[in-house]
């Protein structure tokens, strides 16, 4: 089979970026036979560069991770120009990994969309702070799920999200899944991991509570902050930090960076206590995590939750929302609140701070749940998706 891929996105530093680059790398040591056909508007990475992998550079002004941003578009020539390379090539079905770069295919071309999740539908208020994000955003997505032949998505929580508030039919939607790179195992050495902790900026001594994502108003990090000060009011976790690791911008999507600094300066017992480290590289960030009290997801909705799997592949609990996909991610190591209820979020870091025994369990079971996931695994549902699609 001759599968095409729209693999543009695979420079993006959010979560669809690293699915993209993981999960396709997978699908050629999966492959049986397949060839592959990689669409992208930036010189090839080393990794693409396989037998049996033909390379499309599309000739476009901007790349899309720099054109379709919260508040800018791609142009129609950049546009039609994906369009028109992928109407010269004998592909047999066209993947894209993330509805963020679809565009349009030649009419009859069997096609598979990735939708990760629906919270822009969800939460639309919290995605967008414009009209224009929202309604350039409810266009593409109303093409894209009329030309999709299936709908790929990443866990059994998306799924219902998106039947829900995409009223897609459940029976066009294949689950797939998510996994920690195998560079993400603990780090024992203590001066590596001190190394990074001060690149970020972080205190050594502290015992560290990492968040890694983006700073959006959907991922629920005012409550986060609000939890953390209502603990610390309980006592005994003086020396407790919270790291927020992410790019204060947004890298291209909504952040309210300003907003969460002004909450963090106007509280004195989060201030010195809260830590904005902006983008952290992967090497660092596997440091970061090993040497961490736990990881945090406090999101509304998430449709899988990839550093809650990273965390748990370096030994480290999660201290996740009980919405969205975390429970199904996660398992039975961590410990869940309802992200509407701070006192929730308040007993569940005291709780993990205090208490060494649920610690050192949640510890060994974060390992134990990490290695069910795997990108190879990943990859034969996903390449078993694109010939079921192919073969109707």
């Amino acid at each position: 089979m001759r599968i095409g891929i729209d693999t543009s996105c695979w420079w993006s530093r959010r979560g669809f970026g690293r699915f993209t680059r993981e999960l396709v790398t997978a699908m050629f040591d999966e492959s049986s036979g397949h060839e592959f056909y990689l669409f992208v508007d930036r010189p090839p990475e080393p990794e693409m560069l396989r037998h049996g992998v033909s390379i499309i550079q599309v000739d476009v002004s901007r790349p899309v991770t720099e054109a379709a941003v919260a508040e800018g578009n791609r142009s129609l020539r950049d546009v039609w120009s994906f369009t028109r390379s992928v109407s010269a090539q004998p592909i047999d079905v066209m993947f894209f990994p993330a509805v963020y770069s679809w565009f349009p295919v030649p009419l009859g071309l069997t096609t598979v969309v990735t939708l990760h999740d629906a919270i822009a539908e969800h939460f639309p208020s919290l995605i967008f702070p414009g009209r224009k994000g929202r309604l350039l955003w409810s266009l593409k997505m109303r093409f894209a799920r009329w030309q999709a032949s299936r709908i790929m998505t990443v866990s059994d929580a998306a799924k219902r999200e998106i039947v829900e508030y995409l009223r897609i039919d459940p029976e066009t939607i294949d689950v797939v899944s998510e996994a920690a790179d195998p560079r993400f195992k603990p780090v024992l050495d203590s001066k590596e991991r001190a190394a990074a902790r001060e690149r970020a900026g972080l205190p050594a001594s502290a015992r560290m509570i990492i968040y890694v994502g983006g700073l959006a108003p959907h991922k629920n990090i005012p409550g986060l902050l609000k939890g953390l000060a209502a603990a610390v009011d309980k006592g005994g976790i003086e020396d407790v930090h919270l790291a927020l690791v992410g790019d204060l911008a947004g890298d291209g999507f909504h952040s309210h960076y300003e907003e969460l600094l002004a909450m963090v300066q106007c509280d004195e017992r989060l201030s010195g206590r809260v830590h904005f480290t902006g983008f952290v590289s992967d090497e660092d960030l596997v440091a970061l995590y090993s040497g961490a009290l736990a990881v945090t997801l406090p999101s509304f909705s998430e449709g899988f939750g990839l550093p809650a799997i990273e965390a748990m592949a370096c030994g480290v609990p999660v201290l996740a929302s009980s919405a969205g996909s975390m429970p199904e991610v996660v398992g039975d190591a961590g410990l869940y609140f309802d992200p509407h209820k701070v006192e929730q979020i308040a007993d569940a870091i005291h709780l993990l701070a205090t208490q060494v025994n649920t610690l050192e369990q949640l510890k060994k079971k974060a390992l134990q749940r990490a290695a069910q996931f795997t990108w190879s695994r990943a990859a034969r549902l996903a390449l078993s998706c694109l010939e079921g699609a192919a073969a109707t």
